[in-house]
């Protein structure tokens, strides 16, 4: 009885050592946002800002304080609820354009929310010229989880 030995390993290439090169960040539009999708990149304005959950706990000797608030922001194409937490707070004042990089879309009561986490940034930028279109609020549409049988 004969065994195969494994193919050998691919020799390492020079490139392999070099960082891999960047890649533009391609931005949307409030409107293209879906369900269960991460890795956003947008440029929103914020309409206004309300904080939902402001505590302090103690963990051990130092004071950590946990702000949640729930910000309505949008573009020329539609309005979404963002979670902002903690610091994130503290940049979403009302009037303000800021960009949101890496986020993504959490279900809550079966509608939309915006949301960075750890691994996202959320950074004010310079004042956008858009008009933001504040009739179309992706989170007031309800969606519904269904199971699909295949056959």
């Amino acid at each position: 009885m004969a065994t195969t030995a494994p193919p050998p390993p691919p020799p390492q290439s020079e490139q392999s050592d070099a960082k891999p090169a960047l890649r533009k960040p391609e931005f949307k539009k409030v409107d293209q946002l879906k369900p269960g999708t991460t890795g956003h990149t947008l440029t929103v304005k914020v309409i206004s800002s309300n904080t939902v959950l402001a505590k302090g706990r103690s963990v051990s000797q130092h004071l950590r304080q946990s702000r949640i608030a729930e910000c309505v922001i949008g573009d020329e194409t539609g309005t979404i609820v963002f979670t902002a937490r903690n610091d994130q707070v503290d940049l979403m004042q009302p009037g303000t354009t800021v960009i949101l990089r890496n986020a993504k879309i959490d279900m809550f009561k079966g509608s939309m929310r915006l949301a960075v986490d750890k691994w996202g940034r959320v950074e004010v930028t310079e004042p956008a010229k858009f008009e933001v279109k504040e009739d179309n609020n992706l989170s007031l549409v309800e969606y519904e989880l269904v199971n699909v049988v295949e056959e």
